[in-house]
């Protein structure tokens, strides 16, 4: 189901583009399927209002600790696999190296990573997805776009969706039923961690809009140049020719 919801996400974006929803010669460059965004936003905030709030909610306050604790880990656990495999991508030896072990120690000794015995010896995490990598090699990110329950995202990272549910241990599981309970259980723990953030969100008086997609676009360009991005008249033109990948 996933899987088809990422592809939908992805057609979804291909229509937006492809229609021009620009707003305007005082449109955010870097936003210029604003119109587009903000309806999806209202269908995204009524979701989470409804559905996937009141459930993390609920598992935040009922579900004991060591078992919330021991979830996140578990799903940790998986997403280093794939970190490993993109810190080998951009030629991160070291973090490629620790992430390796990370997956071994905690899959090994912390019981499929139910318990994060990595951490506990020194072993650092390095998270990188594949977004991050074609960024790493040079592709721009392109438009801010914002996905049916998704959220927020650019072209860039849209366009790794189908290989990223390709790739996915928990969608990609044989047992329906048993795929079904890990959707819906990692779904929740992630949106139980942002409670607190959202929460704050909430109850600012702000355009949740623009504070939520400035917040993203530095969230993720950091993340690409892993916390040292260059300042943005540092960019290379998107015109000229590619650049060589950065070396961090």
């Amino acid at each position: 189901m996933l899987q088809r919801w990422g592809v939908y996400a992805a057609l979804v974006v291909l229509t937006a583009l492809s229609a021009g929803c620009a707003t305007g010669p005082n449109a955010n460059p870097k936003d210029p399927l604003e119109p587009f965004n903000r309806k999806v936003s209202v269908f995204n905030d009524a979701l989470d209002d409804n559905v996937l709030k009141p459930a993390a909610t609920g598992y935040r306050d009922y579900a004991p600790q060591p078992v919330q604790t021991g979830v996140s880990n578990f799903f940790r656990n998986l997403s280093d696999v794939w970190s490993t495999a993109n810190n080998g991508l951009q030629l991160k030896g070291r973090n490629t190296a620790e992430s390796l072990m990370r997956v071994v120690v905690n899959t090994v000794v912390g019981i499929y990573g139910i318990f994060d015995v990595a951490t506990e010896i020194g072993l650092e995490r390095h998270p990188e997805d594949f977004g991050q990598t074609l960024g790493y090699w040079g592709v721009p990110s392109g438009p801010y776009v914002v996905l049916p329950v998704f959220g927020p995202s650019t072209v860039r990272d849209t366009s790794t969706l189908p290989f990223e549910f390709a790739t996915d241990f928990v969608t990609n599981h044989d047992v329906v039923a048993e795929r079904n309970v890990a959707v819906v259980t990692r779904t929740v723990d992630k949106r139980a961690s942002l409670l607190q953030t959202t929460d704050l969100l909430s109850g600012a008086a702000i355009d949740k809009y623009s504070f939520t997609r400035d917040s993203y676009l530095q969230y993720r360009r950091n993340q690409v140049y892993d916390g040292n991005p260059p300042d943005e008249e540092d960019l290379p033109d998107p015109s000229a020719e590619p650049a060589t990948p950065s070396t961090k």
